[in-house]
């Protein structure tokens, strides 16, 4: 049964690989004015199974890890099919984006030959480098949307959650100044985050508590300066983690 499942998810692989060469064999389209928009929602919709499928390998259910990334894969041939001969304006030269477009797909199925081990971390990972790869195309020609920043969101989260297990040298000034400045750093990266959402996202009660949520918490850093408490720091710390965990499930 798991070769079998093994041999269907490579067959998936091929063949989005080969709806991947026929899109590129189509001949040129005009661009046109909204052409970016419609890329990063296609974008959207197939990161959206990647969130989804990340989620529940948090919680190794595998089998329904499967099903988001083969929606997944239909939903990156459609975007192929649209844009894998002409790209955007704005993604034309940039070096990354046929790169993406195959790399995508491929860590995709090398995701469920890992999941058929019954290697989630692997599988965990290489989703995670799916994000990654989305975010470094983008950037490289100036696009930043709001999986990019919560991307930067998590950096700076995980440079927060560092001062759990070794809370700052209260004795010492710079140590101290270090920790509220990561605070800052985080907060200003939230608030970032809240103006790159669009307002219909913004205005979600679900993105609200993430966003406010995080920003509540941070108040308490100077409370717990003043107070030396590494024990704050570590509530904050687990508040923090639920936020962190939402933005990427959501969000990212």
């Amino acid at each position: 049964m798991q070769v079998w499942r093994g041999l269907r998810a490579c067959a998936l692989g091929l063949g989005l690989t080969l709806l991947g060469a026929m899109a590129l064999a189509l001949p040129p389209r005009p661009a046109l004015a909204d052409d970016l928009a419609a890329f990063n929602a296609a974008v959207e919709r197939a990161a959206a199974h990647n969130r989804v499928a990340l989620g529940y390998l948090r919680t190794d259910s595998i089998d329904l890890a499967v099903i988001e990334l083969e929606r997944m894969q239909a939903a990156w041939g459609e975007l192929v099919t649209r844009f894998g001969k002409t790209p955007p304006d704005a993604l034309r030269d940039n070096p990354l984006f046929v790169e993406t477009m195959v790399d995508v797909p491929t860590k995709i199925v090398g995701t469920m030959l890992v999941m058929e081990m019954g290697r989630t971390d692997l599988a965990r990972a290489a989703l995670q480098e799916i994000r990654e790869t989305l975010s470094r195309m983008r950037r490289a020609s100036g696009i930043v949307v709001l999986a990019d920043c919560v991307l930067d969101a998590n950096a700076a989260m995980a440079a927060f959650f560092k001062f759990d297990e070794a809370p700052p040298d209260w004795d010492k000034p710079q140590a101290v100044a270090g920790f509220e400045a990561t605070a800052t750093t985080l907060a200003e990266v939230m608030r970032r985050c809240d103006s790159l959402a669009d307002a219909q996202v913004r205005q979600q009660p679900e993105f609200r508590r993430l966003i406010d949520g995080t920003l509540a918490s941070l108040a308490f850093v100077p409370q717990a300066v003043a107070r030396r408490d590494a024990d704050l720091i570590h509530r904050l710390v687990g508040e923090l983690r639920a936020f962190d965990n939402l933005l990427v499930f959501r969000y990212g």
